[in-house]
């Protein structure tokens, strides 16, 4: 069975078609710079599937409220979730949704399915998934953490397993996926019992653009500076980050430079990232009760091998320690042989889940 997997974004779409149950890749790619548009998206869709055979569609939607906690068949009651939901997530679940109308109009036979990125954190148990408000607020509006990610951290939890040959349910993991987008999973027996993003993707660390955690009340307090919320949101979620701290670039790489070469603001923005995500991991290490494994994926996480080196540097309290060696090649296994907790860098494969994740819904 051929499926296609489709990741329709604010301005790009990747994709992969896979052959299942055997997992063979039998086509890849990403096309940027677009307007996710039901007219835009099902030409091109059209293209890319040119001389395969497509048995089934598989969706990455970002936000599924409570209510998605597995793959779905997407019906028009789940369209509609999607559209009521991005209020939410404004920047991916009308993309999303964009997406999957394009494939219902250029392939109107073939059933799409959905694998929502909330689902995998919906084992968060109450007392981490609720924010101190009237409680009110989560029974009319479900105004809760909802977390993100899910579809990365599900995989590379699960992969690493795989390679070390060990079981899930005997490992204490926290997920590091960094990119763009970036946040920290805590992970016990397989599922996820916190997650640095919230309500919606801006919170937890400090991102490419976006702002991460800070105190609500400076909305509050910028509104009445005569600031428009418009204004507000967009320099939360585009002016924001890495880019709004440097004035530079919200690269990694490039900040890294800029760092080398003595640049103060760019090299504050580096110390800012590095300084939130390690006080996350701490903090779920306690969550979790002590940490077996740390994983290292998303762009940033598994090519920046300075970034890592300077997140684990602290933690020699734990017991971790680096192969200095093993982790500038970017090797599977980067902690030493001595370390107590061990450190692995994992290619992430959203595609790949999503593909599994609705092969194994039609078997059932």
């Amino acid at each position: 069975m051929n499926s296609f997997i489709l990741n329709s974004g604010s301005s790009s779409f990747k994709y992969q078609i896979l052959s299942m149950p055997e997992e063979k890749v039998l086509a890849q790619g990403i096309r940027e710079n677009i307007v996710p548009s039901e007219e835009i998206l099902a030409p091109l869709i059209q293209e890319v599937t040119q001389g395969f055979k497509i048995d089934q569609i598989c969706h990455r939607v970002v936000h599924g409220g409570e209510k998605y906690k597995h793959a779905v068949r997407v019906t028009e009651e789940v369209c509609q979730d999607i559209q009521a939901l991005a209020d939410i997530a404004p920047l991916h679940n009308p993309a999303n949704l964009a997406g999957i109308r394009a494939c219902q109009r250029a392939f109107p036979e073939i059933p799409n399915n959905a694998v929502f990125d909330t689902a995998f954190h919906q084992t968060l148990p109450p007392k981490a998934y609720l924010y101190g408000l009237p409680y009110e607020l989560y029974e009319k509006y479900k105004i809760r953490k909802y977390g993100f990610h899910g579809i990365s951290h599900k995989y590379v939890s699960r992969k690493a397993m795989e390679i070390l040959r060990e079981s899930i349910k005997d490992y204490r993991i926290v997920s590091c996926h960094l990119g763009s987008g970036a946040s920290i999973c805590a992970i016990e027996g397989g599922k996820s019992i916190e997650i640095s993003m919230g309500f919606t993707p801006l919170d937890g660390v400090m991102m490419g653009t976006r702002s991460g955690s800070f105190d609500p009340e400076i909305v509050i307090y910028l509104l009445r500076k005569g600031y428009t919320l418009e204004q507000v949101e967009d320099m939360m979620f585009r002016k924001g980050g890495l880019k709004g701290i440097s004035d530079s670039s919200h690269d990694v790489r490039e900040l890294r430079e800029d760092e080398l070469k003595g640049r103060h603001r760019s090299e504050l923005a580096f110390e800012m990232f590095v300084y939130r995500i390690q006080r996350f991991i701490a903090s779920y290490a306690a969550a979790l009760g002590g940490i077996d494994l740390l994983i290292f994926t998303g762009g940033i996480g598994e090519k920046a091998h300075f970034l890592r080196r300077r997140i684990c540097e602290k933690y020699e309290f734990f017991n971790l320690r680096l192969d200095n060696r093993k982790n500038r090649a970017n090797e599977t296994v980067i902690s030493d042989a001595e370390s107590k907790v061990l450190v692995m860098v994992v290619p992430t494969n959203e595609e790949l889940q999503i593909a599994r994740e609705c092969h194994a819904m039609k078997k059932a």
